[in-house]
């Protein structure tokens, strides 16, 4: 029989590896309580500020100050203080003694690595402590202290344990509310199980995403998972206090913290090498990878380089870029180093010729005209002064911002410049640019060697980024694409019968794509065929949203008023009642295109952009105009990331935004899951940007980047292929999902193999234990392959039964049947030596479907009515009555199948509008918890006192109760402590004593079943 290593074991290995060598970390055996950790962080804080506190040691009504600042109401709060002023995070004490006045007391720097005033300490089984009587003592594993504040904590399972218990366990404690008082401070969690380890940045329970665990690799990007490995790589000092102290970013905007994967601290570092040696270069990390993450880091940390003067970021045409601008005013409002918008050339050249070190973000336009008021200038002190500054360029999608020939003029203008591309997808020889002269037509000629790569496929296969998916329709059979042909050739006679299918498609005349008939089979595809992949059965506020790309904006003006057409029933293809049934609104459109594209449009271009401006005021009480077309297409990026919380009520959301090439570069929205394309293939580089728009993480149903293409599709394919295997190191067959003749097979033979085990759902009930779990891993398999089938728009409920040989009911009830054997298999003896490989008992099903709203999304919702930080409470933004009413509506369906939790969150929502400030900066989820965990408690009281049994072995009872099995867990322990004759004395008509304990556990079922298991939602 297998034998795994103790977890405790694991946990001394762990320190051992921390403390040993020439590490800085030292072992802690003496710190288990919230007392000793304050007083162990009292000591260092003293010793690191004697020149400070001048000799008068703090005092308790001082220090207690100190413990009211460093408690923190969540962890964005507490990245906010980390990140310090001017790098060093301090607390600030009014002395008791008047005569002393008020100090500040430096806690940490930002830079002060391994040396001067950090200390670097481990503790391990920390006790947190009830916070009331219907609370849990909980122990936690291993935390990391950087000058005595928790700064990273690690939850540890054994091998036997999959590596997401670890995760399921620190998500427990954060709903429990145990990562509070002195361990408010945290910054990240790390998981293991001995041989796969993850990181995530600190979260609260609703927003650890687990989507977002991230992987070690090395430079090489080689997976480092064993757990001593990873403590070696990352946990070790300096590299552990870099990661949070460094290696972070704060999004102001989404109110999270976020902390860098492995491979963008490894681009840092290598651009910071280059730029030491004054060497340009490019990064070339795939799109999705968070390159304006990166790019924003490396801007950031070049300023560290005494040599460097500025760092000068180049964005795209304005209103492209808006995106990657506001992203980084939001990731530097809590930097130490300025970000500075240029808002006219003026203002350009007043910060290029003053002595401020900062990151400047303009646009190669200002830059042009910077360069023209100087171009008479030659011989002045201005002219001089800027055009020997030392600058280091930051280009994001470099081969779009700037053109070799203006780079050429840029570096001939600012001489001592260094350059620095970002690019996910590189101009290679094999589809190098066409250019006069001796101008560069690869990346490697324009801007340097390659400092580091992160391709698609490691992308993948690290899980920083989803795969594609990619379905190539036609609108017309073969037999009506022979047709068209014969009828735009009339000159010419082909042998159709001998001729490829790619060869047909070559010879078919643009228009075909142009009528109406293929624009309406286009729009009954996207609103009647692609539920599941926009995801509609999370339900109301969650589902996905899209993207649907054209080749002109007057084909695109016309999808949008054919699907105007579609939605009021004015054509043949009507909104299926299946969709309305989930979105009675859908789809909510917008069409956005760079103003560029229509500076000489015509006045009916003109009028038909206000039609269109007053739909979507119309819709969202909005009020843009012609004037204002800035701020409208920086509203639908919004609308359709949906990062900030006011866009994740369903009122506020968008559907399907209609494109010719805005967005498809650049552009950063999670929520979009799907790309429709009516267009002809596009440049290898242009496919994979625009693909990339859609295969971001988000949450555990949104499996890949979903492409649907509409136009020739062989030949689609084709140059899809090619762009794949040139971006992806000829890791294709990594990067794309199944075909769905692929997905097909694997459904009929994980149908196949679950019936060699059990024919029939009856007959499972005649499985021994190992047949059983032969069946749990069949089931799963086979939900997986039904899931992934019904992703496919060729997918239809009437091929259940026909093409697939089990129906929808069949697996209803071998789903049911699914439930009961986990069930068994979770009573069972765990050290069973078993014949089948280990089962994950907490695998979630993925193809059943519901349409319930998720309580969490409602949580976040109403979280977003909860005042925060230093803001204001802002009742005209803040109150949106659209949420409102929905939150309303969600509680009244909740009220419907779940009346106990439905009144407890109704309460709270209710307080929380009346009095929004009581509520500053708390968790709703910790505050229904405790509401929850407050009223099972009085319930727990009521049934000790009335039937007199100890309260403790009633708690342990209540607490692991399964309505599923006939005897609980702690039962007979607490029928031992029953007091009969008290009872007797209390009760108003006892019963007898005879059946007393049969009454009592009765009961017991009865107020669990009605009273405790429907607020703990199961």
């Amino acid at each position: 029989m297998l034998q795994f290593t103790a977890e405790q074991e694991l946990e001394n290995n762990l320190i051992k590896q921390l403390v040993s060598g020439i590490s800085q970390w030292t072992y802690r055996d003496d710190l288990h309580t919230e007392e000793e950790l304050w007083e162990n962080f009292r000591k260092k804080l003293e010793a690191n500020n004697k020149d400070v506190l001048n000799g008068v040691p703090l005092t308790e009504q001082e220090f207690r100050q100190i413990q009211n600042q460093l408690q923190f109401p969540n962890f964005y709060e507490a990245a906010r203080w980390l990140s310090g002023e001017n790098g060093i995070a301090k607390v600030q004490v009014q002395r008791e003694d008047a005569a002393l006045g008020t100090i500040r007391l430096r806690v940490i720097n930002r830079q002060d690595v391994a040396g001067g005033s950090s200390s670097y300490e481990v503790i391990n089984q920390f006790k947190s402590n009830k916070r009331s009587l219907d609370d849990n003592d909980r122990r936690f594993d291993v935390t990391l202290l950087i000058n005595g504040l928790p700064m990273i904590h690690i939850e540890l399972k054994n091998r036997a344990h999959p590596y997401m218990d670890a995760f399921r366990q620190i998500r427990k404690y954060l709903k429990e509310g145990k990562f509070t008082g002195i361990y408010s401070t945290l910054q990240m969690f790390v998981i293991t199980n001995g041989a796969e380890t993850r990181y995530i940045a600190s979260a609260i329970d609703t927003k650890l995403n687990e989507q977002f665990l991230t992987k070690w690799v090395d430079h090489e990007n080689q997976p480092i998972t064993d757990y001593l490995e990873f403590a070696q790589e990352v946990l070790s000092i300096p590299m552990a206090h870099k990661m949070v102290t460094q290696y972070t970013v704060i999004d102001n905007n989404r109110k999270a913290l976020i902390l860098l994967r492995p491979y963008q601290i490894h681009a840092i570092e290598a651009v910071k090498q280059a730029s030491m040696q004054s060497k340009s270069g490019y990064v070339w990390h795939t799109t999705g990878s968070g390159k304006t993450l990166t790019s924003y880091k490396v801007a950031k940390n070049l300023l560290q380089i005494p040599s460097i003067q500025k760092t000068i970021f180049i964005v795209d045409r304005r209103d492209l870029d808006q995106q990657t601008t506001a992203s980084f005013l939001s990731y530097s409002e809590n930097d130490v180093v300025n970000i500075d918008e240029t808002d006219n050339v003026n203002d350009l050249i007043k910060k290029l010729l003053s002595d401020d070190r900062t990151v400047v973000v303009t646009t190669i336009q200002k830059l042009n005209y910077v360069m023209k008021r100087f171009a008479d200038k030659e011989g002045t002190k201005r002219y001089e002064k800027i055009t020997q500054l030392k600058l280091a360029f930051v280009v994001d999608e470099c081969h779009r911002a700037v053109s070799p020939q203006k780079k050429r003029e840029i570096e001939a203008f600012f001489r001592q410049s260094l350059w620095y591309g970002f690019t996910g997808t590189p101009i290679f020889v094999e589809n190098k640019k066409s250019v006069l002269g001796d101008l560069p037509q690869t990346t490697e000629q324009q801007y340097g060697e390659c400092l580091h790569q992160y391709t698609v496929k490691e992308a993948i296969h690290d899980q920083a980024v989803l795969g594609f998916q990619v379905e190539y329709k036609a609108t017309f059979a073969e037999n009506t694409l022979d047709k068209i042909i014969e009828e735009s050739h009339p000159q010419k006679r082909f042998n159709l019968d001998e001729m490829l299918l790619e060869e047909k498609e070559e010879l078919l005349p643009k228009d075909v794509y142009e009528r109406e008939d293929h624009m309406l089979e286009v729009i009954d595809s996207i609103v009647n065929n692609s539920r599941t992949k926009l995801g509609f059965s999370k339900g109301v506020g969650q589902t996905y949203d899209a993207i649907l790309t054209t080749s002109s904006i007057n084909k695109a003006l016309n999808y949008y008023d054919l699907i105007k057409k579609v939605k009021s029933g004015e054509t043949d293809i009507r909104v299926e009642e299946k969709t309305k049934r989930v979105l009675p609104d859908f789809p909510k459109i917008a069409i956005t295109y760079s103003i560029s594209e229509n500076e000489e449009s015509s006045s009916k271009e003109q009028d038909k952009m206000k039609e269109i401006l007053e739909d979507y005021n119309k819709q969202f009480g909005t009020n843009f105009t012609l004037e204002t077309m800035r701020a409208y297409n920086r509203n639908i990026n919004d609308r359709l990331s949906r990062k900030k919380e006011k866009y994740l009520a369903r009122s506020e959301q968008l559907d399907v935004v209609i494109v010719v090439d805005r967005l498809l570069t650049g552009f950063d929205a999670p929520c979009l899951s799907t790309l429709f394309i009516d267009r002809q293939p596009m440049q290898p580089h242009d496919l994979i940007q625009a693909f990339s728009r859609t295969n971001r993480l988000f949450d555990k149903s949104k499996k890949y980047g979903q492409i649907v293409t509409f136009q020739k599709p062989k030949i689609f394919e084709e140059e899809v292929k090619k762009a794949l295997i040139l971006y992806s190191n000829g890791g294709e067959t990594e990067v794309l999902a199944p075909s769905w003749e692929e997905a097909t097979d694997n459904f009929i033979t994980a149908i196949e193999e679950m019936r060699e085990i059990v024919s029939s759902p009856a007959e499972v009930e005649d499985l021994n234990m190992a047949e059983l779990k032969k069946f749990i891993k069949a089931y799963q398999k086979l939900d997986r392959a039904y899931s992934s089938v019904q992703v496919y728009t060729d997918f239809t409920e009437d091929k259940m039964g026909t093409v697939f040989p089990i129906d929808e009911d069949e697996i209803e009830e071998f789903h049911g049947r699914y439930k009961n054997a986990l069930e068994e298999i979770k009573e069972d003896d765990p050290d069973i030596d078993e014949e089948v490989e280990p089962i994950d008992i907490f695998y979630e099903l993925e193809s059943v479907k519901t349409e319930e709203i998720n309580y969490e999304y409602i949580l976040n919702l109403i979280q977003a009515f909860v005042p925060s930080g230093d803001d204001e409470y802002e009742l005209i933004s803040k109150v949106d009555q659209k949420a409102t009413d929905e939150v309303n509506q969600y509680i009244d369906q909740l009220a419907k199948s779940n009346e106990k939790l439905a009144r407890l969150m109704r309460h709270l929502w209710n307080s929380i509008q009346q009095e929004p400030e009581n509520y500053r900066d708390q968790n709703v989820s910790n505050l229904l918890e405790d509401m929850i965990q407050g009223t099972s408690y009085e319930v727990q009281q009521e049934f000790s006192d009335k039937w007199q049994v100890d309260e403790e072995e009633l708690a342990y009872v209540m607490e692991n109760y399964n309505p599923k099995k006939k005897h609980q867990n702690g039962e007979q322990e607490l029928q031992r402590t029953a007091d009969y004759s008290t009872y007797k004395e209390k009760a108003e008509e006892p019963v007898s004593k005879l059946k007393y304990g049969k009454t009592m556990r009765k009961e017991l079922d009865k107020v669990m079943k009605e009273e405790i298991l429907p607020l703990r939602r199961q």
